[in-house]
């Protein structure tokens, strides 16, 4: 009986305090409801009933842990057919009141989505998630923005340098700090002071948290001069302004934090000079990098702002570091050129690319303008372009150097039958995630136009990274659709692209959908299945779909204790969707991504045949030429395979 009477005893203190929290700071209320994001997914839950029950049995937790005094809590209803997975977190520089009534701000708006798999809610003073699988752990996603304010600071190149040395502070202290938040203010000349908060969500890792301030300090670097911005990832938050929004006594000391940043030899240098005249020289040292760093930015393209260019490597280098590219160290060759791996004087290993491109003036300079964006492309499932080289006719990419080579060798060469399931659902995942950023949450949709397990590389944990984006032209983003020549390999092209040369971002979807095959199968899309004389992989996968014997395509290197047949199921299904005849039918790469992570059967089901460009002389003039019995000739090829 002792412990309930202290609980109550603790809980009746609490309500006291709680009275005198709300009297004191109800005349200077702020929750900060400036709203910075609301997203819903876009599949409602297969029982919404019970989906419903959970959901508001977690944000009742979730309430119950605030009014308590915690800024951030989760809570979860995990059993049963339809679990939930909620969280809430408010800045520590609200008073508790404040934090309750963000909260209650962004419940009444993530009631909206209903019951659809996931929502989100970013408030200036709060977040709230949740979805139908467990998040909590996701410190990065391809959905990071920003929101740079409208107004400019009143001394700008002095605010600047002030604003990226105090971020820059909070990024590397924030990992370090229990709690992982910190507030504080930078004072410089002029009588100005900016102001900056940053946040990590507290269940994800440490290196995690790294990992996301990276990202948000990245983006948050665009919006200087501006006197205020703020940058969201789903782990972190960060903020600055040259307005105050929370209080002085809300600073945190974070000096003890950056002690071990320095490496020895800073130590050394800083250790051996005078304490006035170092700190001068340290605080002159951040002005300069910045406008230094701030110069060195390319001039505003399309809806790019300030792009960074690449890094430029000498030919000699690059020459001395793949052994004149010799036979030994060539990887491969691909549609755009031969692969060499080299390895640079600091001892980097990277993959260089000699580009086989036209070699007149203006494909220079589009070769300039494309890789300039390429270098700016950042995410964990791209591969990274580290920089170029232009010498004479010579047109080379520098990348990182994946060691585990291309999907290709593991699904048909000689590493054939070496992946897992989980491996494969990896690859699946990961590269629709790195289609979803580049259609829709780059600054420009790029479409990549050669989807397959060639372009497709593995790093050392076998995750995957997308290669050869961008290297074809972009798509213009007034535009729905683009006619154009065809850059793409036969048997992984959507119909309407090889024929008509209509491109879109759904013509990666139907290239993804056949991959995604291959990778279940283990089959090569453009051979026929080894028991059927006249059945590509695409048609066999839907004749066994429709005849619900989907299991009969799975790989049969695979275990089958491995994976769960409603699983595989599902997947095919997902494929199946992105190559639907009419491109209208499917799916976007970010409904692709909720698809895959989402529990259950689909609500969304493929409703028509598959339709297959083969790779025979017929079709393959249909797509070179623009008359018109060549296309009529590619056309009556397709429709026949697909029995229409």
């Amino acid at each position: 009986m002792q412990q309930p009477r202290k609980r109550c005893v603790m809980k009746l203190l609490w309500a006291i305090v709680w009275v005198f929290l709300l009297m004191e700071n109800g005349a200077n209320s702020d929750p900060q409801l400036n709203l910075l994001n609301s997203v819903c997914a876009q599949y409602n839950v297969p029982n919404s009933q019970e989906f419903s029950r959970n959901l508001n049995a977690t944000f009742l937790k979730l309430r119950e842990e605030l009014v308590s005094g915690n800024y951030f809590a989760t809570a979860d209803q995990a059993s049963g057919s339809s679990p939930t997975y909620a969280m809430v977190q408010c800045r520590k520089y609200l008073s508790p009141t404040d934090c309750l009534a963000c909260f209650d701000a962004a419940l009444s708006r993530i009631r909206n989505c209903s019951t659809v798999y996931g929502a989100g809610v970013v408030y200036d003073g709060c977040l709230l998630r949740y979805e139908s699988t467990n998040f909590y752990d996701q410190s990065t996603e391809e959905g990071h923005s920003m929101n740079c304010g409208n107004q400019t600071a009143l001394n700008p190149t002095s605010f600047h340098a002030a604003v990226g040395g105090l971020l820059n502070d909070l990024q590397v202290a924030i990992p370090r700090i229990k709690g992982y938040f910190a507030a504080g203010k930078k004072e410089v000349s002029g009588n100005i002071t900016v102001y900056g908060v940053a946040q990590c969500i507290e269940t994800i890792s440490k290196s995690g948290c790294q990992d996301c301030m990276a990202v948000v300090y990245s983006d948050i670097q665009q919006c200087p001069p501006s006197s205020d911005g703020r940058a969201i990832d789903v782990g972190c938050f960060l903020r600055y302004s040259e307005s105050p929004f929370f209080a002085d006594n809300q600073t945190t000391d974070i000096a003890p934090f950056l002690k071990n940043e320095s490496s020895s030899k800073k130590d050394a240098l800083i250790g051996g000079l005078v304490g006035g005249i170092g700190l001068l020289l340290l605080v002159l040292a951040v002005f300069f990098w910045f406008r230094s760093s701030r110069s060195k930015k390319m001039e505003p393209r399309g809806d790019i702002l300030e792009l960074r260019g690449p890094v430029h490597y000498s030919y000699s280098d690059l020459n001395s570091a793949t052994q004149n590219f010799s036979l030994e160290n060539k990887l491969g060759a691909g549609g755009f050129g031969d692969v060499y791996k080299g390895v640079l004087k600091n001892g980097k290993v990277v993959a260089v690319k000699k580009l086989a491109i036209d070699q007149s003036l203006r494909a220079k300079a589009d070769f300039e303008s494309e890789v300039r964006i390429i270098s700016n492309v950042h995410h964990r499932y791209l591969l990274r372009l580290l920089g170029c080289c232009s010498k004479g006719a010579e047109l080379l990419l520098v990348y990182e150097f994946m060691p585990n080579g291309s999907l290709d060798k593991f699904l048909f060469g000689e590493k054939k039958g070496s992946l897992n399931w989980k491996q494969r659902f990896d690859i699946i995942l990961g590269t629709a995630r790195g289609l979803a950023y580049l259609h829709e949450e780059f600054h420009l949709c790029i479409i990549h136009r050669d989807i397959k397990p060639g372009n497709i590389l593995l790093d050392h944990d076998f995750q995957p990274k997308i290669a050869d984006f961008g290297l074809a032209r972009l798509l213009p983003q007034d535009r729905s659709h683009l006619s154009t020549k065809f850059a793409g390999t036969l048997g992984y092209t959507a119909p309407e692209y090889a024929i008509l040369g209509q491109l879109s971002e759904k013509v990666d979807a139907y290239s993804y959908g056949v991959v995604v095959l291959e990778i279940i199968s283990g089959q090569k899309s453009s051979k026929t299945i080894s028991d059927s004389d006249d059945e590509f992989l695409l048609k066999q996968g839907w004749s066994l779909y429709e005849n619900n014997r989907h299991e009969e395509l799975v790989d049969e290197t695979l275990d089958r204790s491995e994976y769960d047949a409603e699983d595989i199921r599902k997947v095919i299904e997902i494929a199946l969707l992105c190559t639907q005849a009419s491109a209208a039918s499917r799916p976007t790469m970010s409904e692709v991504v909720v698809l895959l992570r989402s529990k259950g059967s689909l609500n969304r089901r493929p409703t028509s045949k598959p339709i297959f460009v083969e790779s025979d002389k017929k079709v393959q003039e249909g797509t070179a030429t623009s008359n018109g019995s060549s296309v009529s000739n590619a056309t009556a090829s397709i429709t026949e395979l697909s029995g229409r």
